[in-house]
């Protein structure tokens, strides 16, 4: 019997030892999944090595079999593959645990479920004798208080009414007092018993917990040391098939497979010439015939067969044809160079017959073979080239190309515009971080590398969106806006293209539409992005008073969300959205002295709220914990590492030890996107581009859907580089145009549904150029949100200890993009 560790050891004055244990408990469940990954990853790098074993087996049989040595190869491929066998087996066996301990886990999830309904009493209990312990403080501090103060009006020489009225505050303090001390007498003998029970509930399941834990580590370990032993099994019989393979044994192989024969050469007598013989092998040498697949007989001698071949080199035969030369069926020649037919005797011409099939034929004897060649036609080869160039053609046609930037012809552009070179302005595709860069600055240099951000979102080609029947209808045009003079802006509003759905009328009231407003820079510090918050430092968090060992701890928390959009022409299906946030948590500075004088505090656990919108959450993992057993889709329990939370923000005071504050970045977020559906602020590009002018038009409205809680989009600004070099510009509502630059600034007031047409306008302008035609750029939007976010994600404390004083949300614009 193990002694009772947990009974003794965990009850303490704040009587938090409950909350320890029970996040001990849920600390199995992460020991056992790491447990899980451990063997997994053993697993994969096994299979890996024995893989590349099998691989390495092959090749040693693919090794070369010439030589003395190559019996060799046989035992060293027969090795390594039974090696690879091994580390096979001990994968399928690693498999097999894991299925085991995947197994465990969800008994392990059960039997947590279950332990957690059982004690819930005890919960119950223990958040009981928590709030009456505070209450009794209260009331000891009042009591003491009206007792003190009753005494001195005694000691003063007050009037007996005054006395006598502090003796009743005081009475009913002594009351109250006693009444507390009563109900903290039996909580405590409720929370004594109940958590006498669950701390030994939570040993014992420890206990289990460690010994099934223990019999998987034994299982792991037999099998690892299994295959240690067949894998010396292995290397000793490699050892003896070395040994047992003698010199001896090797060079007979090689004289039994690869000998040439027994029998020495014979000798050689001499022989008389013979005339006759001799004058028929003198005659002129004749051109000779090639004869495919005729081979010399390769048990000719080998200097014989070296002259041959070298001879029908030199004629002009290649390596194996045999060139039949003595009988080779050559045609005669007259003086004028004329063929002279031979007279055939048709005896002859059966028994010479290519189709002859008699079994008496001689195969040593070269055959003879009836060899036609037609003239080769003039006009062959360029036929045939012909038809080569249109197979290619027919080939490329069915190709299809993605139009390049520079060679796509848009829309009311001519075939002479696209001879032109087209010049990138600095907000083209050579930098796409457009919202960081200040219009009224010096302008940077195209394709500067230190412009272009790592993170920067891809711009793709521009294809020409064709427009469709029965598209849907872009935000109608202000009614109340003033319209220039014919001529001046005309040209762009005969075309209509849609961009998002149609939204039905509502009868809200309409206010003024976003006006324009001069500005003289669009500064890159109003821009606000997840990725501003900081890990640490001052904030508005929660009030700033003294904390008292007893009271519940204030926190405050900040959901910044960051949109990034591209819009693509007037298609709504080519919008790309990515959306990403940052949850961070704000400590007051007095709660570092609770957490340092406390060797146990409370445990700080939160829930994030309608987790089923995020498509990844990427949590603190220093600081967090979290059970992977959860079944709610919509939510997510998380609870903090207190140890390590107050190591983090003592560590904190020190670098600043003046903040009155500290941040600490929990988690961070990717929101699940459904396109334009996901954007607070649709758009719609259109250029018109001629050498001389250049009308442009933006359409925008206003998508209330895509947020938690629909709140107006403040600083609002768009910013739109023209080149071709503009000399005069007009522009409804008015913009700033920054000549050194080439880029037009529209900044607008809030924009919401409250706005005129809700929230849905236009921005119209015309450029004259003096080196047009212009080339359509990319846009770039700014805009920010305070009180809302796009996800819906909040936070709710869970437990005693810990109250929310804040809680702040906003989401602005990262990569806010449009091209046409």
């Amino acid at each position: 019997m193990i002694t009772p560790y947990f009974l003794e050891n965990f009850w303490g004055e704040k009587n938090n030892g409950f909350d320890v244990l029970y996040h001990n408990m849920k600390h199995g469940q992460i020991s056992t999944k790491e447990l899980t990954d451990f063997i997994r990853e053993r697993s994969t790098i096994e299979e890996a090595y024995a893989r590349s074993m099998t691989k390495l087996a092959k090749s040693a049989g693919n090794f070369s079999q010439l030589g003395t040595f190559a019996p060799m190869w046989d035992v060293f491929k027969g090795s390594t593959e039974k090696l690879a066998s091994c580390h096979m087996e001990l994968v399928r066996k690693l498999q097999e645990l894991i299925k085991e301990v995947q197994k465990y886990v969800e008994e392990q999830s059960k039997a947590h479920k279950k332990t957690k309904e059982e004690v819930a009493s005890t919960l119950e209990a223990v958040q009981n004798i928590q709030s009456i312990f505070q209450a009794l403080q209260k009331s000891k501090e009042n009591y003491n208080a009206k007792i003190v103060e009753q005494e001195r009006l005694r000691k003063e020489g007050a009037t007996q009414r005054d006395v006598d009225k502090a003796g009743v505050k005081a009475k009913k303090a002594t009351e109250t007092y006693k009444s507390y001390v009563e109900k903290y007498a039996t909580a405590k003998s409720e929370f004594e018993q109940k958590m006498t029970e669950t701390a030994q509930k939570f040993q014992d399941i420890e206990e289990n917990h460690i010994l099934h834990m223990k019999e998987i580590i034994q299982s792991y370990s037999l099998y690892v040391d299994e295959t240690h032993i067949q894998i010396g099994e292995v290397h000793h019989e490699f050892v003896r098939n070395i040994e047992n393979t003698s010199v001896e044994s090797l060079i007979q192989k090689l004289a039994e497979s690869k000998g040439t024969g027994k029998e020495r050469p014979g000798p050689i007598e001499f022989e008389e010439c013979n005339v006759a013989i001799a004058a028929e092998g003198a005659k002129p040498r004749r051109r000779k015939l090639l004869i495919p697949g005729r081979r010399k007989d390769k048990d000719t001698d080998s200097t014989e067969s070296t002259e041959v071949e070298a001879a029908n080199t030199a004629n002009g035969a290649p390596p194996g044809y045999f060139a039949d030369i003595q009988n080779a069926n050559v045609p005669q020649v007259d003086e004028e160079g004329f063929c002279i037919r031979p007279e055939v005797n048709e005896n002859d011409a059966k028994e010479n017959s290519f189709y002859s099939s008699s079994d008496s034929e001689d195969e040593d004897e070269p055959r003879k073979f009836h060899v036609q060649i037609k003239p080769v036609q003039p006009n062959n080869g360029v036929h045939r080239n012909q038809a080569n160039i249109d197979e290619l053609k027919a080939s490329i046609g069915n190709i299809i190309l993605s139009p390049s930037t520079s060679g796509q012809m848009r829309r009311n552009q001519s075939s002479d515009e696209l001879g032109k070179p087209r010049v990138p302005t600095s907000f083209e595709l050579t930098n796409n971080d457009l919202l960081s860069l200040d219009p009224l600055s010096p302008a940077q240099a195209v394709g500067s590398s230190s412009a272009v951000s790592s993170s920067a979102v891809s711009v793709p080609n521009r294809p020409t969106t064709p427009l469709a029947p029965g598209a849907l209808v872009p935000p109608p045009r202000p009614s109340s806006r003033p319209k220039l003079p014919a001529g001046k802006l005309t040209g762009i509003n005969e075309i209509v293209r849609p961009f998002s759905p149609p939204k039905a009328s509502s009868p809200t009231p309409t206010a003024p539409l976003a006006r324009a407003e001069s500005s003289s820079s669009l500064s890159s510090n109003a821009s606000l992005s997840a990725g501003n918050t900081p890990t640490v430092g001052t904030s508005r968090g929660p009030s700033p008073v003294t904390l008292a060992s007893q009271d519940a701890l204030p926190i405050a928390v900040a959901f910044t969300e960051s949109v990034n959009a591209y819009f693509k022409g007037a298609d709504p299906t080519k919008c790309i959205v990515k959306i990403t946030g940052d949850m961070t948590l704000s400590f007051p500075m007095g709660i570092i002295k609770v957490f340092t004088s406390n060797p146990s505090p409370a445990v700080l656990t939160f829930k994030l709220k309608n987790t089923s919108r995020l498509e990844q959450i990427l949590p603190n993992q220093q600081l967090l914990y979290s059970d992977p057993s959860q079944s709610d889709s919509d939510s997510k329990d998380f609870w903090f590492n207190m140890q390590a939370l107050t190591s983090y923000l003592r560590k904190a005071s020190e670098q600043s030890p003046s903040a009155s504050y500290y941040n600490v970045d929990i988690l961070k977020y990717q929101v699940m996107s459904d396109g334009i559906h996901s954007t607070p602020l649709n758009l719609a590009v259109y250029w018109k581009c001629t050498p001389s002018t250049t009308d442009l038009r933006i359409d925008y409205r206003y998508n209330p859907e895509s947020m938690d809680s629909p709140s107006p989009l403040t600083n609002v600004q768009i910013l739109v580089p023209v080149d071709g070099g503009v000399t005069n510009m007009q522009s409804l509502p008015n913009s700033i145009w920054n000549s050194e630059q080439s880029k037009c600034l529209w900044r607008l007031t809030d924009i919401s549904e409250k706005s005129e047409n809700d929230g849905a306008g236009s921005l119209r302008a015309k450029f004259e150029l003096s080196n047009g035609p212009s080339h359509p750029s990319t846009l770039a939007v700014q805009f920010m949100n305070e009180g809302s976010t796009l996800s819906g994600v909040d936070m709710e404390l869970q437990g005693a200890g810990y109250r929310l004083s804040l809680s702040k949300k906003r989401f602005a614009t990262g990569r806010y993009m449009a091209d046409c």
